[in-house]
């Protein structure tokens, strides 16, 4: 299987190389974890290999997120002016928010696209009528839609946006919210079952640390232990690298 490297110092390793080709990757975490800069990290390795990416926020305005990724060493901005990147701010309260990210996934032949965060996306109030439901949205039943009433529909708008990911051919990493301490691995307990892995990012208040786990890979053997991590200059990097377990998810 072709391994996509997510410029994370040391990850790889314990991912047998990097994401699958073609992969969607769920990053979860609270605030300060370091889910933007994970996203940063994996943007930046695209570009460096001359990949064409693209980063999708509904968080932060462009100008912010640019800021943020050059004072840990990640400047966007020649990669911006080459064509290589382009940064896209989502704003939900526009009436073509999903005509116009899809628009964007489907339209610029990417290679890596970044979707941070999926979370506004998923608690958008919409209800759908009269659904129809396509032959290719796996994990979905019609008998999920009971007859004849207007549901708000959370997985379908996940399915929605997983389906345009999966229908470009990109290796896409989404993030989602977490508030500390939580046991869940992504804000709307939906994504982890649609994703084809999922990373956690968490914090240790009390021991001032850091750290992530693999939680599910798609044909990746891997450790389910938590790896210590830390943010400095260029981002994430694991402290240690430690071999693969048997563990396959």
């Amino acid at each position: 299987m072709e391994r996509i490297k997510t410029g994370v110092e040391n990850f790889d390793d314990i991912i047998n190389g990097g994401l699958p080709a073609n992969s969607i990757t769920l990053v979860s975490g609270p605030p300060g974890s370091g889910k933007s800069i994970f996203c940063f990290q994996f943007m930046y390795e695209g570009i460096k290999n001359g990949e064409k990416c693209l980063f999708l926020t509904l968080d932060k305005k462009v100008d912010g997120l640019l800021v943020q990724a050059k004072e840990i060493g990640l400047d966007f901005e020649r990669a911006i002016e080459q064509g290589l990147a382009k940064f896209l701010f989502l704003n939900i309260n526009k009436k073509l928010v999903y005509e116009t990210m899809t628009n964007e996934i489907l339209s610029g032949d990417w290679d890596r696209i970044i979707l941070d965060s999926i979370t506004p996306l998923s608690e958008m109030p919409i209800c759908i009528q009269d659904t129809t439901i396509k032959s290719d949205a796996s994990g979905f039943s019609p008998d999920d839609l009971p007859s004849g009433q207007n549901l708000p529909v959370r997985r379908i708008h996940l399915l929605y946006i997983m389906n345009a990911l999966e229908t470009s051919n990109a290796t896409s990493l989404i993030t989602s919210e977490l508030p500390v301490g939580s046991n869940m691995l992504s804000r709307d307990g939906i994504s982890e079952f649609l994703a084809d892995g999922v990373i956690t990012l968490n914090l240790d208040q009390t021991m001032d640390r850091r750290k992530l786990s693999v939680m599910k890979m798609r044909n990746t053997r891997h450790t389910l232990k938590p790896q210590e991590i830390q943010i400095g200059e260029g981002g994430i990097t694991l402290k240690t690298s430690m071999p693969v377990s048997h563990a396959k998810v």
